[in-house]
């Protein structure tokens, strides 16, 4: 009985080591406290509208006839698209997109209502700026439902139907019926803030833990572990408090992360609190472990805010959130398995978004588990090297 609470006295002192370094640090401090706290809020805040609304774009009326104008009212009166500016021709429409006054042109040619008049196809153009991929599909598809919807009012003009079922069969002989399966509201932010609330946690692991094991190598601080090290089952004694420690902090701020900001701004969560539990705890442990193994290659502070940054956005798409994994290269989709967030992100989707269960995301938590236990082996030769390096300094 002495052996065993010698080891977890042990171990509560190394996991009251790590706080107090972390907590000391200022740098840790912001990142693994502040940083987590604040830009998960930003982060909703910005996508808390969900859908793109009111895109403002400018008219270029060159037929100036009824028949134009209604189009131009039904495009006005949509919720996705707002006229903002009526100009004289697309030279001018053109410098309202380069002062991104608007950002897109919708073009009546001067034989619009001529060419209808003649039961010709008529044409309009829509000019958008394709960097903004959101405001292109909200113009286009603005137009592309007025027009449909004046096309079935001439085509019932023509027809001479007696019945309101004839009507609706001439304006719509085949009915395409959109029925979304999952993210029903459609919203850009129930699409991409799980992946990212998720990327975050990671991410915010391997700031908080490089800098402070940066900052360990810099004051050489891993001299005070050699004499545990020294007693039976001293490697594991340290390596069982890091982890603890980590695990703590990192599940408190996992459940604000994931759970408390998206319910703050109502975004969709489908996820049971068992099902969580049992997904956070291997991506908090995998985590954990990856980023102690990362610290290896840091041996300054600064350089850890180098490489987060470098790869916080690969890491998104190499998860396939924001870019079908079916169309990242085999030997990227190979890459990304050693990380966890490629996996994290997957199973949360599966949860939140996707109201799956935990049947449901086996592959995914026996993947995480399998990169808990790589890397715990790693992060404990990690740990082994620096202790006996410390010794040996020393000796």
């Amino acid at each position: 009985m002495n052996k065993i609470r010698t080891f977890w006295e042990d171990t509560a002192k190394v996991w009251l080591h790590e706080m107090r370094d972390m907590f000391k640090d200022e740098g840790a401090l912001l990142f693994v406290i502040l940083l987590p706290l604040a830009y998960p809020l930003l982060y909703s805040w910005i996508y808390n509208n969900e859908v793109v609304r009111e895109v403002p774009v400018a008219i270029v009326d060159n037929s100036h006839s009824q028949t134009s104008r209604e189009f131009v009212r039904h495009v006005d009166a949509s919720s996705d698209v707002r006229v903002a500016a009526i100009c004289n021709n697309l030279e001018e429409a053109s410098r309202l997109v380069g002062q991104q006054e608007v950002y897109g042109i919708i073009l009546l040619p001067e034989d619009f209502d001529r060419q209808l008049g003649r039961m010709e196809q008529a044409h309009v153009s829509v000019y958008c700026n394709m960097g903004l991929m959101l405001t292109y599909k909200a113009i286009f598809q603005t137009c592309t439902a007025v027009a449909a919807d004046m096309n079935a009012h001439i085509q019932i003009a023509l027809s001479g139907n007696y019945t309101n079922r004839d009507d609706q069969i001439t304006a719509s002989p085949i009915n395409v019926a959109d029925v979304p399966i999952f993210n029903n509201t459609g919203g850009y932010g129930n699409f991409i803030l799980p992946g990212v609330l998720v990327l975050i946690i990671q991410q915010v692991m391997l700031l908080g833990i490089g800098i402070t094991y940066g900052t360990s190598y810099e004051k050489q601080r891993f001299g005070r572990l050699t004499d545990m090290y020294e007693r039976r089952f001293g490697l594991a004694r340290i390596m069982v408090g890091r982890t603890m420690g980590f695990l703590v902090l990192f599940l408190l701020i996992a459940t604000w992360v994931l759970l408390a900001v998206p319910r703050l701004f109502h975004f969709v969560q489908l996820l049971h609190a068992y099902d969580f539990a049992l997904f956070v705890l291997p991506y908090l442990l995998a985590c954990i472990f990856f980023s102690i193994t990362f610290s290896f290659f840091v041996r300054q502070r600064e350089n850890v805010m180098l490489l987060v940054v470098f790869t916080s956005v690969p890491f998104l798409f190499m998860s396939g959130v924001s870019w079908p994994k079916s169309n990242i290269p085999e030997m990227w989709q190979w890459f990304s398995c050693l990380f966890p967030s490629t996996y994290g992100i997957q199973g949360f989707i599966k949860l939140n978004t996707l109201g799956g269960v935990f049947g449901d995301i086996t592959s995914e938590v026996r993947a995480l588990w399998m990169q808990a236990a790589v890397y715990g082996v790693l992060a404990t030769l990690v740990t082994r090297w620096q202790v006996r390096r410390k010794e040996e300094n020393n000796n």
